[in-house]
């Protein structure tokens, strides 16, 4: 479960003389297991400024964000990092890896640093890529040579590899075909139907009226 309360935002801009710029303030929200929430509002509104406070990339000036127990907003970096590696997930839209590690390697990742043992983890990746239309003769490079739609979905694969209680995910679906896209719906539905509270951020009007239960619209939180 993802619990947002009075959250605020601002930024100081320490190379232009300490300047503040308030950019959200008494934001709420909750997603409770099982729930795909949207978050919607222009460009510039706030939505990934939000998951990222959330998934603790940026401090919170405000407010608690409580995620498995734990309040993100005043949490050590250990408990974050901690928290990341066996509660919250995050896809983001761009894929940041070591150079040179296999693309197996880079799936399986969130599993075998749980303790998960290398063939099983390698075979969660593996039927992770092959869903995702990642072709095998790619498993053995490195992503960081691969094209932006297969990066996408080495990444989506890596964020589902561990079966997260909660999940964040950054336009899962922007630039997918047809079937690549219906292989991440279908991604994020089976996690709904094991309880895992999803909040996220969907440009594609169709794959938001699909999969997400409501939408918040974080232009009300603006400071």
């Amino acid at each position: 479960m993802i619990e947002v309360e009075g959250l605020g935002k601002r930024f100081v801009l320490h190379n232009q003389g300490g300047a503040v710029i308030e950019v959200m303030a008494g934001a709420h929200l909750r997603v409770e297991p099982g729930e795909c929430v949207a978050l919607t509002g222009a460009s510039g509104a706030g939505k990934s400024t939000l998951i990222r406070m959330i998934y603790g990339n940026y401090r919170a000036s405000a407010g608690r964000i409580i995620v498995g127990g734990l309040d993100v907003a005043r949490a050590a970096p250990r408990e974050i990092i901690a928290l990341r590696r066996e509660r919250l997930g995050y896809v983001s839209q761009f894929l940041r890896v070591v150079p040179r590690v296999p693309t197996i390697e880079v799936v399986a990742e969130p599993l075998l640093v749980l303790g998960v043992a290398r063939e099983a983890a390698q075979a969660r990746a593996e039927a992770l890529l092959r869903r995702l239309n990642v072709p095998e003769r790619l498993w053995s490079l490195s992503p960081t040579t691969f094209s932006g739609g297969e990066q996408q979905r080495v990444n989506i694969a890596r964020g589902f590899a561990h079966d997260y209680p909660a999940l964040m995910l950054d336009e899962p679906t922007a630039s997918l075909d047809s079937g690549n896209r219906e292989a991440v719906l279908g991604l994020i539905e089976a996690a709904k139907v094991r309880g895992a509270a999803i909040l996220g951020i969907f440009h594609d009007e169709g794959a938001r009226v699909r999969v997400c239960d409501r939408e918040v619209d974080v232009s009300g939180f603006a400071a």
